[in-house]
């Protein structure tokens, strides 16, 4: 286990998450973003983070507490940061935690929202998912994944996804190349949608979609072409549309290759709570699987 990637995931998925913030929901800016500023649909502050960081710190610390994933440990988490940032949270997302606050068991209720939204196939899991990368190695990273998701995306496709990026994180973090890593990813996926996206993916346009599967082709794509985590992140965040998520899941898989030391300090400086995410990632890092 490489620690200083392993710590770059976590902390390159906020970093992404809160370079992204103020670009959500919008076009492309005119002028490229290359600092952390404030502003947006949420009127965030600059190096302020949404849910992407909070539930993926929820699953960070269900994996710390409970030495694995537990399905209820981290069901409750969720709920406690939804309540403390309802507004940044998506529908999907927000459908099942209602639910479950109101004592639905989390799988019972993914279910009830999948089926009354007519979908959840939604990117919400697979951006709150590196945690798992980090912390399982790549034969259990799969299974792990889907289960994640399930607690609040019925949908398979999202878990495809989730699985997908993790087991790129899982590789690239414990010395996998990263075309090794993007390989066995590929060979696991039994989603023949995205695994069609991905297998060409320099053959379709990114975009930064609410949909679990455009959004992992854009980040993915986003990632494979870049050349440093400074690009990989401006990149992504540029592109609008579901910007935070994209520049979450670009900012993961970027400093799980490039390592923590490779995120632009003048980034590290400004983003809120920056402390505590460090310690979390290095405690993640320190009890994560061989």
């Amino acid at each position: 286990m490489h620690k200083m990637r392993a710590v770059g995931a976590l902390v390159g998925l906020a970093i992404g998450d809160a370079l992204g913030a103020p670009l959500e929901g919008l076009p492309p800016a005119p002028l490229a973003v290359t600092e952390m500023q404030g502003g947006g649909i949420h009127n965030v502050s600059a190096g302020q983070y949404t849910d992407d960081t909070l539930q993926a710190s929820a699953l960070a610390q269900t994996l710390l507490a409970c030495g694995g994933f537990d399905p209820a440990d981290f069901a409750r988490r969720l709920v406690r940061v939804y309540h403390a940032h309802p507004e940044f949270f998506g529908p999907t997302s927000r459908a099942v935690l209602d639910l479950v606050d109101e004592g639905v068991a989390p799988t019972v209720a993914a279910r009830m929202a999948h089926e009354e939204r007519g979908g959840s196939r939604s990117n919400g899991s697979v951006m709150r998912g590196i945690p798992l990368g980090i912390f399982y190695p790549p034969g259990e990273v799969r299974e792990v994944s889907l289960a994640a998701s399930r607690v609040t995306h019925f949908d398979p496709v999202a878990g495809e996804a989730s699985a997908f990026v993790n087991r790129m994180v899982s590789g690239i973090c414990r010395g996998e190349e990263v075309g090794g890593a993007f390989g066995a990813a590929l060979a696991a996926c039994e989603d023949r949608e995205l695994r069609g996206l991905l297998e060409d993916y320099r053959a379709y346009p990114p975009e930064p979609s609410l949909d679990a599967v455009l959004c992992t082709h854009c980040a993915v794509r986003v990632f494979m072409d870049a050349v440093s985590f400074r690009e990989a992140v401006v990149t992504a965040v540029n592109l609008g549309g579901d910007a935070d998520t994209v520049g979450a899941i670009v900012g993961g898989l970027a400093g799980a290759r490039y390592g923590c030391e490779a995120i632009p300090s003048s980034w590290l400086a400004a983003l809120r709570d920056r402390e505590e995410i460090v310690d979390l990632a290095r405690r993640l890092a320190g009890v994560s699987r061989a």
